[in-house]
């Protein structure tokens, strides 16, 4: 009888110690799956804000999208493209210039003694900002010597030229060797002769695309077999190109 009440009662408390660990890992499965942190609103953390746009910013509804660096330049309208330097001088320059002016031309010899008044052109071309090369045509008329007869000169030659070009006046220098035509032809006589043209002269800048000349130089020529020593003075306008 006593072995009959202590089984049962072992069996009991089997069952109790049973009925206790289950509870036991039913309360640990509950734990398990509940959120102990706080809610992420009520935190502190929601509170920081990491973006905090300026009132520009907030003026704009969209971004404007960036432009590419090709298209950008594009847009912009081209910019004008600098001025060449022509010449190798403290200034730009143009290399060309043609200078057109009114002559005195004063011839004496002992067949002709005339004052003539003619057109001189000169085409100058500059290789840098003081030598040039040079080339000119002269004409001359003077009033009648003979019975209906006109003295006329023609008159031309190529050389180099050296002279300034940095400031509003540019005082310069040339020397030329070229030919000679005269008329009227006189007897035993040649109408062509030797030509030699030395003097200088200034020109003034008005702008950079014509200045006002004034020059004076000695001729040489070789007419009648003779040699005169002959003078011209020329007053005119250069262009430059």
């Amino acid at each position: 009888m006593r072995k009959g009440l202590l089984g049962v009662l072992v069996l009991l408390m089997a069952a109790w110690a049973v009925g206790a660990q289950e509870a036991s890992l039913g309360v640990a499965a509950a734990k398990d799956t509940t959120n102990v942190a706080a809610d992420f609103a009520e935190s502190s953390a929601a509170q920081v804000n990491l973006y905090a746009p300026s009132e520009e910013a907030r003026s704009f509804a969209l971004a404007t999208p960036a432009i590419p660096a090709a298209s950008a330049a594009a847009a912009e309208p081209a910019a004008a493209p600098p001025r060449p330097k022509f010449v190798f001088g403290a200034r730009d320059d143009y290399r060309w210039q043609l200078g057109v002016g009114v002559e005195f031309f004063r011839f004496q010899s002992s067949r002709i003694d005339a004052s003539l008044v003619g057109l001189n052109t000169t085409v100058t071309y500059f290789t840098n900002d003081w030598f040039a090369v040079e080339g000119n045509l002269v004409t001359g008329f003077a009033p009648e010597i003979y019975d209906r007869e006109h003295v006329k000169y023609f008159g031309g030659g190529g050389g180099i030229r050296i002279g300034s070009r940095r400031e509003r006046w540019e005082p310069w220098g040339h020397a030329l060797v070229g030919g000679g035509h005269l008329q009227p032809q006189t007897a035993d006589s040649s109408r062509t002769a030797l030509m030699l043209q030395a003097g200088g002269g200034v020109d003034f800048r008005v702008n950079d695309r014509l200045s006002l000349r004034a020059e004076g130089d000695y001729v040489f020529n070789t007419f009648f077999s003779e040699h005169q020593n002959d003078f011209q003075g020329v007053a005119g306008v250069v262009f430059h190109f």
